[in-house]
């Protein structure tokens, strides 16, 4: 369970990752319009990677249920300050949250290091060349349909989204080694809350096993989703959903899954921490 790109290596087999979510933009769900000040940006992050954070995950284009796309210009305004600001602070791997070939290569030659494409390289013909010829790392979520339509009753064939999901993810995957991307490179996400039901996401949670088994580490982007809060006896948190999503960290790793996408850093380590702690027993 190695995770190589560049100059990086992790083994997963052991130890979990937590991802910071960084996002420079005026309208993500949970945090839109705090830190689109780069200055703002580069403090948050600083302060992720002192809580924990092992990868910085930064974004230019909201991609929340119904959000609208962002220009290539103004995506690039917004994470390319934030970006060469941190790599000249910090050695942390960099992500940057985009299905766009010209922002990821820009990015790269900026100093991130990690493709996290929400799209799995259908959003855009270039990415898989751009992917493969940088050596950066690169994730491959799954998504029904795209941010402006995905929640807008969504449905699987047979009502198996395991299933569906594990298949797309696999033949993404197969589409990147394709391209020339090493699979050393690639994660694998299975998308919670785009395109699916509160049903569907607690489905491909207990279906981790079965994803894991595509041969390529897990991560997962559960933090503050509003599936949470849907489910019985829960309701509306005040905490945003951090104390289910802290929860579902150490459940879903003892399952298998290996990366965790989080807004607050310290509380999903110490997850972490014990649910390791625990399994190495």
């Amino acid at each position: 369970m190695l995770w190589k790109f560049r100059n990086h290596e992790f083994d997963l087999s052991t130890r979990g990752l937590i991802v910071g979510i960084l996002n420079a933009t005026p309208d993500s769900f949970s945090d839109g319009g705090l830190f689109l000040d780069p200055k703002e940006a580069v403090k948050h992050a600083l302060e992720l990677i002192a809580e924990g954070a092992d990868v910085l995950d930064i974004g230019g284009e909201s991609t929340r249920p119904g959000a609208l796309p962002v220009a290539v210009e103004e995506e690039m305004l917004r994470i390319l300050p934030v970006i060469r600001a941190l790599r000249a602070v910090t050695d942390v791997p960099l992500s940057i949250d985009t299905s766009k070939a010209a922002v990821a290569e820009a990015a790269l030659e900026a100093g991130a290091d990690i493709i996290n494409d929400v799209t799995a390289l259908h959003g855009d013909p270039g990415m898989g060349k751009v992917a493969a010829s940088s050596g950066a790392g690169l994730i491959l979520m799954h998504m029904q349909g795209s941010p402006r339509t995905m929640q807008r009753n969504p449905s699987y064939p047979d009502d198996d989204v395991v299933r569906t999901v594990a298949k797309l993810l696999s033949e993404r995957r197969d589409a990147a080694l394709g391209f020339g991307v090493d699979a050393a490179a690639i994660i694998l996400d299975p998308g919670l809350g785009f395109g699916k039901t509160t049903a569907h996401n607690l489905a491909l949670l207990r279906g981790i096993p079965e994803l894991v088994a595509l041969g390529s580490s897990l991560l997962l982007g559960h933090s503050r989703k509003s599936f949470l809060g849907k489910i019985p006896g829960l309701g509306a948190s005040p905490d945003r959903g951090l104390s289910a999503s802290v929860a579902l960290t150490g459940l879903a790793y003892a399952r298998g899954a290996r990366l965790f996408r989080v807004h607050e850093a310290a509380p999903h380590r110490e997850a972490l921490c014990v649910t390791e702690a625990i399994l190495s027993a």
